[in-house]
Formats: structure tokens, sequence, C-alpha cells
């Protein structure tokens, strides 16, 4: 296992700090807690193998043509009553 603390591992996986710090309190990470020079330093433990959070992004099912027409259909209904809203509320302030 290697030692290496939050901000390199954050580098090295591509992730923010925040979010490795989440991972080390939630324990999805291990981790090991050193006091060096006075002050408390937090080393994750990592593997020598992939990072924990890359995984798979499962394929796409197959959808039929008749669902995308009626979720196509639905959204347009949607964006025409946002419209109508976004122009009463334009006219309640004097936009229009």
């Amino acid at each position: 296992m290697e030692k290496m603390t939050i901000k390199s591992y954050a580098t090295k996986h591509k992730l923010s700090i925040f979010n490795v710090v989440k991972m080390v309190k939630s324990g999805q990470l291990k981790s090991e807690v050193v006091e060096e020079n006075g002050k408390e330093v937090t080393y994750v433990l990592a593997e020598n193998t992939k990072a924990p959070l890359q995984t798979e992004i499962p394929a796409v099912e197959e959808t039929s043509k008749e669902y995308l027409v009626e979720k196509v259909a639905r959204l347009e209904q949607d964006v025409a009553i946002l419209k109508r809203e976004l122009d009463a509320l334009k006219m309640s302030i004097g936009i229009k």
C-alpha cells in the first residue's frame, strides 16, 4: 500500500480535495493520521490499482422510438408552459 497525502491523492486520481476528504471521513478510503512537527497529517493508504471511484458506465439500453417521441412531446409542453409563465412574470414587473 502506498501512503500519500490527501492533496497528492486528489491530484493523481483527478478528484477534488473536498471529495477525497469526504471519502476518508466516510470510510471509503483507508487513511492514517500521523503527527508531524506538531501537526496532524492525514495520509491516504492507496493500493497500486485503479482508483476506487472509477466504475464502468452501464450501457444505455435501446429505447423505443415511441418512448422518445413521447418524452420530447412532454418536454415541448413543459417549455411552452414555462415560456407563458415567464411572459406573465415579465408583464407583471413591467419589462415587456
